[in-house]
């Protein structure tokens, strides 16, 4: 039978970058047959319905079929993984924080859809922001699915901060290696390089970053989680949108 996949803002631009991903089988394997099950507001329906389109098109053979809804009981029904893209949008001059009240009202509608109708064994990942708390709200709507089965996405801080290492250090990220996030997915965050951090020589040895960034101390302490804290910030205000 077919894994079933539900994506929650399917119509926005994370989930039409994903959605590919998910149907070609490079996230659960090119032998999984897929079922997908696209959540969106009834406004963005139309839109929707393009992306099922051009999955159709696509013809991904572990693709076995597409939902366009806009109700979750339906997109959660016996679902094996949910991933919750959909939030309030973050715009211009707003912190994560600012996101909360907006969706709250959102992820506890869609933690109370889960608990109801989803696979009990159901695995669910939490993207929109403020993830670590959307994430929360959702799992305290959802007492019948284990606690573990939640994760909230901060791998993008983890690679903001990797990049910020690489690049003050001349190297490709693909040689930095363990820089750690501490903390919510939010400006609080403490990203910190030192701990473990360290990087991968030319001959294979690794060199700790705490020593290669011994004489940059004050740039790692200010500037640094400064700038990891608040990129997404500054990217929305060059870009105009999240």
């Amino acid at each position: 039978s077919s894994t079933k996949v539900a994506i929650s803002g399917a119509a926005g631009n994370i989930g039409y970058a994903l959605l590919p991903l998910i149907a070609s089988g490079y996230v659960f394997g090119d032998t999984v047959p897929i079922e997908l099950r696209l959540l969106e507001i009834p406004h963005a329906l139309k839109s929707l319905t393009g992306v099922k389109m051009e999955l159709e098109d696509s013809a991904y053979p572990c693709l076995s079929n597409v939902l366009c809804t806009a109700d979750p009981l339906e997109a959660f029904d016996n679902a094996d993984c949910i991933i919750l893209v959909g939030g309030f949008p973050r715009k211009k001059g707003m912190a994560r924080n600012d996101l909360i009240q907006a969706n709250t009202k959102i992820f506890t509608e869609m933690g109370a859809a889960i608990d109801e109708v989803a696979s009990p064994n159901v695995k669910v990942l939490v993207v929109a922001n403020p993830a670590n708390t959307n994430c929360l709200v959702a799992l305290n709507e959802a007492s019948n699915i284990p606690t573990k089965n939640f994760c909230a996405l901060s791998f993008l801080d983890h690679q903001r901060a990797k990049a910020q290492i690489a690049k003050r250090l001349g190297v490709s990220t693909a040689r930095v290696k363990n820089v750690i996030i501490w903390g919510n997915h939010s400006e609080t965050q403490y990203p910190d390089p030192l701990t473990d951090g360290y990087c991968i020589r030319d001959d294979g040895s690794e060199i700790p970053l705490v020593s290669l960034l011994k004489n940059d101390i004050e740039w790692v302490t200010n500037d640094f989680i400064s700038i990891v804290q608040n990129r997404g910030k500054s990217v929305i205000e060059v870009r105009g949108n999240s």
